[in-house]
């Protein structure tokens, strides 16, 4: 395996301007780049928190959200999409599933070294998809997991008789929830605020002109946004130790009314975001304790 080390986070602007320019002419291939990004001991930028957790509504405390080590990898990520040797093209992706184990709460006051890497290539019934594995650690300690999980659209073969890409936990994350427990109006704006403080400034979050040209009638509202907002309703009821596992349905139109619902189970939560008013689903998810 290749080992990238890098000594700061590169800025958000240059990787999409690398993505636009090195996705062209890159049409997918059978292999993966055996390479693993690194960037140690990064302290935590205490006024970057504070506006996340505004952003995503948890309260201010002495440790951070897990989905806020998302963000500070999400740079590694994109070293990895962007690198020469990734067979995709950035744009165009779709983000269908993240899982996240915090093995256990990371003091603000830490410095924290992330190890990102890509993987785990699997047909899908609309293509291929791939997992970038993020691993935080505080000095030899790892504190934090994270898979992403992207699909890359291209055209499949079908075969008679052959099984669903559905996984089987798919069916069992869309049972049906209790009413919902609270009504979110998510603003036209949340694309452009949830981009500016996670650096992911993807023209189909940030305006309905630039949505549509990739596709979308109105802009719409990031995937993680909606995870750290679900996190936030069920702040203060979680473990020190869980794994929450999210997967990406219908993408919220914003502005939008969204439905909110949790249960408890013998071990964690079940939740999901639906449609306020026709009940379609945007998102579900599981937490459980480890």
């Amino acid at each position: 395996m290749t080992v990238m080390e890098i000594t700061k986070a590169p800025g958000a602007l240059s990787l999409y301007a690398k993505a636009v320019i090195g996705g062209f002419g890159k049409k997918g291939s059978n292999t993966l780049p055996d390479l693993e990004v690194v960037l140690r001991d990064q302290a935590i930028d205490l006024a970057h928190l504070a506006e996340y957790n505004r952003t995503c509504g948890f309260t201010l405390r002495d440790t951070v959200p897990s989905t806020y080590l998302h963000v500070l990898s999400t740079p590694l990520q994109m070293c990895v999409m962007t690198d020469a040797d990734f067979p995709y093209a950035l744009l165009g992706l779709v983000h269908v599933r993240n899982t996240i184990d915090q093995l256990r709460p990371v003091n603000v006051r830490e410095q924290v070294t992330f190890r990102t890497r890509v993987g785990n290539l699997q047909p899908h019934d609309k293509g291929v998809t791939f997992d970038l594995v993020s691993e935080a650690f505080v000095g030899n300690e790892k504190v934090w997991i994270d898979i992403s999980t992207y699909l890359r659209r291209q055209a499949v073969a079908k075969t008679e008789g052959a099984a669903s890409e559905k996984p089987a936990k798919a069916e069992k994350m869309t049972r049906s929830l209790p009413a919902a427990s609270s009504i979110w109006t998510v603003p036209s704006d949340i694309g452009r605020r949830y981009g500016a403080v996670s650096g992911d400034r993807n023209p189909i979050h940030l305006y309905a002109a630039t949505a549509k040209l990739l596709g979308f009638p109105q802009a719409i509202a990031h995937g993680m946004w909606s995870k750290a907002a679900c996190l936030a309703a069920l702040d203060g009821r979680l473990p020190n130790a869980y794994r929450v596992d999210v997967q990406f349905k219908l993408p919220v139109l914003l502005p939008a009314k969204v439905a909110f619902s949790s249960e408890a189970t013998a071990n964690g939560y079940n939740f999901s975001v639906n449609d306020a008013r026709k009940g379609k689903p945007h998102l579900a998810g599981t937490i459980t304790a480890l």
